[in-house]
């Protein structure tokens, strides 16, 4: 372990840890990622300065007051048809004042990733976010990385170009086994171990699942999430992803990587030493601390996220996790292992059968049976490091397409009442 080349994510390197102020681009500024990168930014004019922003376009006067506030040079959109709205915006936010740069279209984000900076934070939702990613690379940015799908999806592309030190994890869990791996050398890591709230519907059976509703699955107990990543939670495929993610950014082998089901969510992650000791990361639960240490580290942002109140009694629980009732841990590892297109494949499939779900169209039950069917289908990748994005977008438009197929066929063969 100790001679295989050092990790995309390596505590003890501090990729281009220049001194003051540092330059940041953020991308997905107007979600959940974003908006607490950009408070944190406010907080914090001393040691960090926007210098672009980008995002969907779908809440453009977020990303006006967004502009004006941190005075950015540029500002970019994916959808070319909010332009109009957005300069609209922006000079209603700036009155007489020049207006920012603006870029608009599906490359827009790309773009800004390899303009002058020092950090590029990717809040990016979804797997689009791979494009940014990978320029942000190769400008040779530090990559503070909350999206995990360019990663899962693109892991022999990332690997290729990423330096060893140069991507800082943004994932609550990640950060967590980040800090963690701090404390000791690789050669020193026994296993890491990814905690997991168990979502809405820790503790029951399979049986028990097959008619909960998007509405109790949206539910989730202590994390306000889209609606995607709450149903991942609750299906356990986030946790399936994030081993997936573990292992890219640690190369830490797959069988050396476990799940735990922690209710409360105060560890988010823990690493296990050779020497029987076990280094746990612990915060409320709060994506400001993970975003300090993302875009600040090695130095720590004082008062970046609330600490525990340890004047007042709680209790800590920890289960193993039921791989009968939530299989979609077991078949991350398998799609992991098979490398290639098979992840994207993977996480392209689940968000179809999310959406089905969500429309009622498919049952709990039958988004992992679904997902199960389509990488089976799809069978051991025949492209490893000759990966290439377009096998990626291959892959994925495939799985969408074959999932939504055998997601109809698996609601029309359900009875009446598991359809209700």
């Amino acid at each position: 372990m100790s001679d295989s080349p050092a990790p995309l994510a390596d505590p003890h390197i501090a990729f281009d840890a220049s001194e003051g102020r540092r330059d940041i681009v953020v991308l997905g500024s107007t979600g959940s990622i974003g908006t607490q990168a950009i408070d944190l930014v406010l907080r914090n004019p001393d040691r960090f300065r926007v210098t672009a922003l980008s995002a969907a376009g779908g809440r453009i006067g977020l990303l006006a007051e967004q502009a004006r506030q941190l005075r950015v040079r540029t500002v970019a959109v994916a959808r070319e048809d909010a332009v109009p709205a957005l300069r609209e915006a922006l000079r209603a936010e700036y009155g007489s004042e020049p207006l920012p740069e603006i870029l608009a279209g599906p490359d827009a984000a790309t773009d800004i990733a390899a303009s002058p900076c020092h950090t590029v934070l990717n809040g990016i939702t979804g797997s689009i976010g791979l494009a940014p990613t990978l320029a942000a690379l190769e400008a040779g940015r530090t990559l503070a990385l909350a999206n995990k799908e360019s990663l899962i999806v693109g892991g022999p592309l990332v690997k290729a170009l990423a330096k060893p030190g140069q991507i800082i994890p943004v994932d609550s869990e990640h950060a967590a086994l980040f800090q963690g791996l701090a404390a000791g050398t690789r050669a020193d890591v026994r296993k890491l171990v990814v905690t997991a709230s168990g979502g809405p519907f820790r503790g029951r059976t399979r049986a028990e699942l097959a008619h909960v509703t998007p509405d109790a699955a949206l539910a989730h107990p202590t994390w306000a999430m889209g609606p995607v990543i709450t149903i991942n939670s609750a299906t356990l495929v986030n946790k399936g992803l994030e081993v997936i993610e573990a292992h890219l950014l640690y190369d830490i082998p797959f069988e050396r990587i476990e799940v735990v089901v922690h209710p409360q969510s105060y560890v988010h992650s823990m690493v296990e030493f050779t020497d029987g000791s076990t280094l746990a990361q612990a915060t409320p639960p709060d994506m400001s601390g993970p975003i300090a240490v993302g875009i600040g580290w090695p130095v720590r942002v004082p008062d970046a996220a609330p600490a525990f109140d340890w004047s007042t009694a709680s209790t800590w629980e920890f289960f193993p996790l039921d791989n009968e009732a939530f299989p979609s841990v077991g078949l991350a590892r398998h799609v992991g292992s098979l490398g290639g297109t098979a992840p994207a494949v993977f996480n392209a499939a689940n968000e179809e059968c999310v959406d089905a779900f969500l429309a009622g169209r498919l049952p709990f039950n039958g988004i992992m049976d679904t997902v199960t069917d389509v990488v089976a289908e799809h069978g051991r990748p025949a492209k490893g490091t000759s990966l290439t994005v377009a096998d990626v977008l291959e892959a994925e438009t495939w799985a969408r397409a074959r999932a939504r197929e055998v997601a109809e066929k698996f609601g029309e063969e359900q009875p009446a009442e598991a359809r209700a």
